[in-house]
């Protein structure tokens, strides 16, 4: 069996026996999804959504929902967290306006996959109808089937929306049937005062669509455009057998809404890292997964997944090139 052939070779390099740790554990998970004992990361990508939220009209961020668009130019022009991250470590990088409210120069490289300019206000109706949550899923995969014909086999996706820690607690919320207060966090930086009127804002929000239990209807009711394009997108990277590198609290509210429909979809993930955002931790835990990293980062655009491959690539060398105790000669324990 591969499991116990992926075991053999990760034992018997030269080091003591579980000595590289938790490194050991990616390696072998990477082998499984691969189907070898010689795994490769090809064309690694990273794909930045960005979308601009309804909710963010009623105070739920200390930054204006013009950030949303602003940020988008200043992953085009290269001077972001994830630009620099990504240069470094030589991850491709991509940017998909999945609904920002703006429109942006054709002569920029942003993938058009606009829905609408913004999801709607919760508070007023759900952030998507049905055809537009539908539209939004197909254009996530579309991002990827795209990618996919590069002979990209590992894939991080990264978000950008004003308003969409929002979003992503209201989808925790009731995606685990959990009390909204304890899925809220800070976001952008919210101080005591604006942390309580994001308590009340999201309550409100929640007592207006109480009862909704379907998966589907949960993202569609509470969820955001470049969320839901995440979701679409990860779907299709499990589809086509990718790596999935696991972000922050939205990637990671994303990957648990598609766990929901597909609970197979863990086996391609990596949980890059941890955030700073309250409710991360908590549902990591739910999802039985553990991360990468732990800096206490709470940028979102996907830095901790660019952040996390070269620790991801150090798993595939190590299995690849680490030599055995008898190519080495050397004596293995009694």
């Amino acid at each position: 069996m591969l499991t116990n052939e992926l075991q053999h070779t990760i034992d018997f390099k030269t080091k003591p026996l579980g000595a590289l740790g938790y490194l050991e554990h990616l390696a072998h998970k990477i082998g499984m999804v691969q189907k070898t004992t010689s795994p490769k990361l090809l064309n690694p990508h990273m794909v930045v959504f960005a979308a601009d939220h309804g909710i963010a009209t009623a105070g739920v961020s200390t930054y204006p929902p013009e950030v949303t668009y602003q940020m988008v130019m200043n992953f085009l022009s290269g001077g972001a967290a994830i630009n620099v991250f990504c240069r470094q470590h030589h991850i491709n990088i991509k940017i998909v306006d999945a609904g920002v409210n703006f429109d942006f120069p054709a002569d920029l490289e942003v993938i058009n996959k606009k829905v609408r300019k913004s999801s709607r206000n919760m508070l007023e109706e759900p952030a998507m109808t049905s055809e537009e949550y539908q539209q939004a899923l197909e254009n996530g995969k579309a991002v990827v089937n795209e990618i996919a014909k590069t002979d990209c086999n590992i894939i991080g996706f990264g978000e950008m929306g004003i308003g969409n820690t929002s979003a992503s607690s209201l989808m925790m919320s009731q995606l685990f049937d959990l009390p909204i207060v304890s899925c809220i966090g800070r976001g952008t930086g919210l101080n005591d005062e604006q942390l309580q009127n994001k308590i009340n804002i999201l309550s409100a929000v929640i007592e207006k669509y109480s009862g909704i239990k379907d998966t589907d209807e949960i993202a569609q009711t509470f969820g955001g455009l470049e969320i839901t394009q995440m979701i679409g997108a990860m779907e299709e990277a499990f589809r086509r057998n990718m790596l999935i590198m696991v972000d922050g609290f939205i990637a990671t509210v994303a990957i648990a809404t598609a766990w929901k429909k597909n609970p197979e979809i863990l086996n391609n993930c990596i949980f890059c890292h941890v955030s700073d955002e309250n409710a991360h931790h908590q549902l990591i835990g739910l999802l039985g997964q553990k991360a990468l990293l732990h800096l206490n980062l709470r940028l979102g655009e996907g830095t901790g997944c660019a952040l996390a491959y070269p620790i991801i690539q150090s798993a595939v060398n190590f299995l690849n090139e680490m030599s055995s105790f008898e190519d080495a000669n050397v004596s293995n324990r009694e």
